[in-house]
């Protein structure tokens, strides 16, 4: 590998094409954490406050008078903001970044659960066997 003085980009001698620095995993996780976060608190509140597509029907077949309110109603983030928080812009912000974060909880919990394990102790040689195979 060399480095042009001029540039500083670094290229292979073999094949004169430029290296490309690999991300980690990490730093792709934590960049894609902050966006999530700035989407879920940002962007929220300019989210369409019209209603959804089957409170919309409802209302126009003349059946939304009927309905009753969800058991949820009273919950600390229903309609899509906070109870308590009197300015509707942070109160959407909170409940958008706080949904954000019990999702991406939840999906990281069962991604560990259900990840892939090497073979263990336990493993027959057959099973051990498919295991690397698989790998």
């Amino acid at each position: 590998m060399s480095t042009d003085a001029s540039s500083g980009n670094t290229t292979d001698d073999q094949t004169q094409q430029p290296v490309r620095r690999r991300v980690s995993t990490r730093a792709l996780l934590v960049t894609g954490l902050v966006v999530a976060l700035l989407v879920a608190g940002i962007a929220s509140y300019y989210a369409s406050s019209h209603p959804d597509g089957l409170e919309h029907v409802a209302g126009e077949t003349g059946f939304l008078d009927t309905a009753e309110d969800s058991p949820t109603a009273d919950s600390p983030f229903a309609d899509y903001a906070t109870k308590g928080v009197d300015d509707e812009r942070l109160s959407v912000g909170i409940a958008g970044v706080l949904g954000t974060l019990v999702v991406l909880v939840l999906a990281g919990g069962l991604a560990l659960a259900l990840r892939r394990r090497g073979p263990t102790e336990q493993d027959t040689p057959d099973e051990r066997a498919s295991a690397a195979e698989r790998a």
